[in-house]
């Protein structure tokens, strides 16, 4: 069932519920912080972009978890198979402390640290991102300035609520197929970002959540035969039956999938081997395709109240996509990233 919202509603509602669930294609969904029902450290909040290219990728979170700010930026390098990520933590944000916005038009947040400032900015026509993250890696500094341009495209807003809990829910925008320009410095290595060659998705969250959560995700932003081409693919969080994630960006439009599935090796324990070739697959037969890994940005995080295991693996697809009006789309070591996370704050 993929229910789609088509008229203005506000999320949650004002009993604190998700009423309509559903997925949207553009912002006509109201974040109304004012109506959710939980205390402070319970309400999620975060802005996290991704760019790849054929050489390199680049990550930027600002995140507010209410009692704890999780702030990183990662530099992926593509070539040899090697990344370094890093993170600040920032106690007690409680939802004042990074301006993350109530619409993803906004795009306005920023924090700093002792060793870093990061803002997201609106610039009126295209957004602006700035990292200044010293001793990102030892004693070498990651730099970046970018300017990000929104194609003429819809994007996949989803809200859902949890099944145990009524009050929880998940409210999220995928903007996929966001070009990228500008520099960024690592160490003493510079790169110059190319807005035809380089792009990439903002996910944009706000919600409360239970407790102990698992999903999978994928995301890819590229171009095909000229063409801004992408795809978000989602499941396992929160109660998906009035809809799917799972979508093409396409000539200007989101193409609604249906259920997908990653097929990763491993055993029955849930062991994956994440490095070994994987396979997308979907119940209408809308997308099918081989995943080819580079390698996996993995994290592990215990701090008790905070555990975290993150595997996202970055690799190049190959298969076909089919669009709402029947096109069979085919692709060929598109570079994508894929995740599986296991979070419990």
């Amino acid at each position: 069932m993929q229910t789609e919202i088509v008229k203005m509603i506000q999320v949650p509602s004002a009993d604190g519920t998700i009423r309509e669930p559903g997925f949207a294609r553009t912002e006509i969904m109201e974040y109304a912080r004012e109506n959710i029902l939980a205390p402070w450290y319970r309400k999620k909040e975060w802005d996290y972009y991704l760019f790849t290219n054929e050489n390199f990728a680049l990550a930027f979170t600002i995140s507010d978890l209410g009692y704890i700010g999780l702030l990183s930026a990662s530099f992926i390098d593509l070539k040899t198979a090697t990344e370094h990520t890093e993170s600040e933590l920032v106690l007690l944000p409680r939802g004042k402390k990074f301006g993350l916005g109530k619409r993803v038009a906004d795009a306005n947040a920023e924090c700093h640290t002792k060793r870093l400032d990061m803002s997201f900015q609106n610039a009126g026509d295209h957004r602006h991102i700035s990292c200044n993250f010293r001793n990102f890696d030892r004693h070498k500094n990651l730099l970046c300035e970018l300017d990000v341009y929104e194609p003429e495209m819809e994007a996949m807003y989803i809200a859902t609520p949890w099944a145990e809990k009524e009050t929880a829910f998940y409210y999220n925008c995928k903007r996929n197929c966001l070009e990228a320009e500008g520099v960024v410095s690592y160490g003493d290595r510079k790169e110059y970002v190319d807005r035809k060659t380089t792009l990439g998705c903002l996910d944009w969250g706000r919600g409360v959540w239970t407790y102990d959560n698992t999903w999978y995700w994928g995301t890819g932003s590229g171009r095909l035969s000229g063409e801004p081409f992408g795809f978000n693919l989602g499941y396992g969080f929160s109660d998906r039956s009035s809809a799917s994630e799972n979508c093409l960006y396409y000539k200007g439009k989101i193409h609604k999938l249906n259920e997908v599935t990653f097929e990763i090796p491993g055993n029955s324990e849930g062991k994956f081997r994440f490095t070994d070739p994987w396979k997308i697959t979907s119940d209408d037969g809308r997308f099918e395709a081989d995943f080819v890994p580079i390698l996996d940005r993995a994290a592990e995080m215990n701090y008790q109240v905070i555990i975290s295991s993150q595997h996202q693996v970055f690799g190049k697809m190959t298969g076909f996509a089919v669009t709402d009006e029947g096109e069979k789309l085919e692709f060929t070591d598109f570079i994508c990233a894929l995740e599986v996370v296991r979070n419990k704050y």
